[in-house]
């Protein structure tokens, strides 16, 4: 075991490092995550992974928050995909996937500094667990990060007056 992962652990997380880098890059380079280009289906597939995977991990008990964040985040992936492709919400669809796919990436960044910061550095972590009152207020600020993010996507699609670059019409 290293840092305490598991050999399950350990494939989670990579798999998760691999959605992060790809939403990383994708809202960089597309200044969104769209799902029809390489580092969408990347991003969306690891994502999903990151989830099922995530599902048989119980290091603090049994169902937990993690698990339920981990439901969560595929009802809005699901959600985004409807917008995406069968245009469920008509002319806001645009707008809820754009949203959407942003919005799961905020929700890696809750298990992502939650886990790494209550083991790194080894031995003397930076946070003591999910309550600590400076992790909350890290994740705080990476809300209001994602708020300010994606408030930007949707005045940007707005003012393009069309739907996502590479959206089905």
């Amino acid at each position: 075991m290293i840092l305490g992962l598991t050999n399950l652990g350990a494939i989670h997380t990579l798999i998760s490092l691999v959605a992060i880098g790809a939403g990383a890059w994708a809202l960089i380079r597309d200044k969104a995550i769209i799902p029809d280009n390489s580092l969408g289906k990347t991003y969306v597939g690891a994502t999903v992974l990151t989830c099922l995977t995530g599902f048989p991990i119980f290091q603090h008990g049994g169902f937990g928050p993690p698990h339920m964040l981990g439901i969560i985040t595929l009802v809005v992936l699901a959600i985004a995909a409807l917008a995406w492709r069968r245009k469920l919400f008509g002319g806001a669809s645009a707008y809820v996937a754009t949203a959407s796919y942003s919005l799961t990436f905020f929700f890696h960044m809750i298990p992502g500094f939650t886990e790494t910061f209550s083991r790194l550095p080894a031995g003397a972590p930076l946070f003591t667990g999910p309550d600590d009152p400076m992790l909350q207020k890290l994740i705080g600020v990476v809300f209001v990060i994602f708020l300010v993010g994606v408030t930007v996507q949707l005045i940007r699609l707005h003012k393009s007056r069309r739907t996502v670059p590479g959206a089905p019409a």
